[in-house]
């Protein structure tokens, strides 16, 4: 176990790392993609309706994501794969999705994936397929999770703080549900394609990050 941070340098510490796992969760999710499928999957449901899928969707990515974070280390280790290359596969995970988003191929996926589970499941259960899964709480955001929990170090507190990102991350997942109708009219296919495709160069920095760590931790004397 390596010494502690220095008292003052600690706090800073812990603000990059929430900051950090914000961006990373709020790029991989991308709450104004979200809404635009929001909108096609609850199409034709009652405004009551629409409202039960859109706070069950993010609750159930929730605590998926909530189990990525505490057992996907405990997983990883019982597998046999060290932390450093899942870091350098999750960054390539994380870089293919951030291509699909700047080269417009991860709206069209994922609505495919969504008509295809609303064909099969006659809107059965919407909020949980696919709207939680894949959707929200899909590959990249599950490997994300998974990815951030390993730089948490098993410090309680980093923990607990990623946690809290990755709920306020959920709400403005809701909010964006609650609102998708306000936000389609306001962004339009225009400016819904120039975010998406800024997120996506901000995914991909980031998921070369990713990468870079894993091969400093496995180089490492």
């Amino acid at each position: 176990m390596g010494p502690a941070p220095a008292r003052g340098r600690y706090p800073s510490l812990v603000f990059d790392f929430l900051t950090s796992s914000l961006v990373t969760l709020y790029v991989t999710m991308d709450p104004l993609l979200l809404s635009a499928l929001f909108l096609g999957l609850t199409h034709g449901m009652t405004d009551m309706q629409r409202r039960e899928v859109a706070w069950r969707g993010p609750l159930i990515a929730f605590v998926i994501l909530l189990a990525a974070g505490i057992g996907g280390a405990r997983l990883l280790d019982f597998m046999g794969i060290s932390l450093s290359a899942f870091r350098i596969a999750g960054g390539l995970l994380l870089l293919f999705t951030a291509w699909e988003m700047v080269f417009d191929r991860l709206g069209p996926r994922l609505q495919a994936t969504a008509d295809t589970a609303v064909g099969v499941d006659h809107v059965k259960n919407v909020a949980a397929f696919p709207l939680a899964i894949p959707l929200i709480a899909g590959p990249g955001g599950i490997t994300a999770m998974i990815l951030l929990a390993g730089k948490t170090g098993g410090q309680a507190d980093l923990a607990v703080g990623l946690f809290f990102v990755t709920a306020l991350v959920m709400l403005t997942i809701l909010l964006a549900f609650l609102g998708a109708d306000r936000i389609s009219r306001v962004l339009g296919v225009t400016g819904r394609a120039v975010s998406t495709r800024m997120l996506g160069i901000i995914l991909a920095a980031l998921a070369v990050q990713f990468m870079i760590d894993g091969v400093l931790e496995l180089t490492a004397p």
